[in-house]
């Protein structure tokens, strides 16, 4: 993937800068971490030791069978949204915050090292017991920031596994609640991200799987049950309200970075371990162009 070639108005990658058009270029904010760890595929599929289904069909409602979204066939815009809101709402199994620690050791367990999770940012392995709030711990990242909308740690949009990942405790604090957008300084110990006063931009590798999550949870929480209307928009620094952006480059993102084996899999040990309720767009990243036009 390429994500330097593009027609998106911003400028290749220099050493350590990513300039914004029309926005300044912002002091640099730093992080020890040492980065490590890659993917494993076996014959092209993901398949951790503790994820593995041996034998018998695909679990009903899985994407290899696709029933799960017959109410979703044929739809598109503002349709489609509704009908892929109604079955990712469905039969859902709301944690706790607590339970989203163990949760996240097994969703993103590291392929090749069952006693560690792959951090999102940095890409990073690290034991999964090394989680906390200290220096080189790893911690719980909310993608969609729990400011914007105001849902802080409650049960549901606070606790869904599907946007919340395993982040370096600094790289987490550095993103904060900032939008996702192009540009800024290179965060040392997580080569790749970039970030300046109102943006982050993730490494490459997990662009497709940040604007994935970012626009489930515009599905997923639309002001029913007490929870935001959360919705992306084409902004950043959106501050408290329920937005996230950018979207143009989130849509961008998606295509760009398609779903892996690893988001694959994450994708199924939610639905079969803990929320039982998939992310649409991984399982069919076409229908974010079908969607937000």
């Amino acid at each position: 993937m390429d994500f330097r070639s593009s027609g998106n108005p911003s400028t290749p990658h220099t050493t350590g800068t990513r300039a914004k058009p029309g926005r300044r270029r912002r002091v640099a904010v730093g992080v020890a971490a040492a980065v490590c760890g890659t993917a494993i595929a076996v014959a092209g599929t993901y398949v951790p030791a503790s994820a593995q289904i041996t034998g018998g069909a695909a679990p009903a409602g899985s994407a290899a069978d696709d029933a799960y979204y017959d109410d979703a066939k044929g739809k598109t815009g503002q349709e489609l949204k509704d009908a892929l809101h109604t079955i990712v709402s469905r039969d859902v199994k709301t944690l706790s915050y607590d339970e989203v620690w163990e949760a996240l050791k097994k969703t993103d367990e590291d392929p090749e090292n069952s006693a560690n999770v792959k951090l999102l940012y940095s890409g990073r392995s690290q034991s999964k017991d090394d989680n906390g709030g200290g220096d080189g711990q790893w911690n719980r990242e909310h993608t969609w920031a729990k400011s914007h909308g105001d849902f802080g740690t409650a049960p549901g949009p606070g606790t869904d596994v599907h946007h919340l990942r395993p982040t370096d405790v600094k790289v987490n604090s550095i993103r904060g609640s900032k939008d996702f957008d192009k540009g800024g300084e290179e965060v040392e110990g997580a080569p790749g991200n970039f970030t300046d006063g109102d943006s982050y931009e993730p490494r490459d590798e997990v662009k497709g799987d940040v604007a994935r999550m970012i626009l489930y949870m515009a599905v997923r929480y639309d002001g029913e049950e007490s929870f935001p209307d959360l919705e992306p928009n084409d902004k950043v620094d959106n501050g408290s309200a329920p937005h996230m952006g950018r979207l143009s480059v989130l849509k961008e993102w998606n295509e760009k970075d398609p779903p892996d084996a690893f988001e694959k899999n994450r994708n199924e040990v939610i639905f079969d371990s803990y929320q039982h309720n998939r992310n649409p767009f991984i399982d069919h990243p076409e229908w974010v162009a079908e969607i937000w036009k």
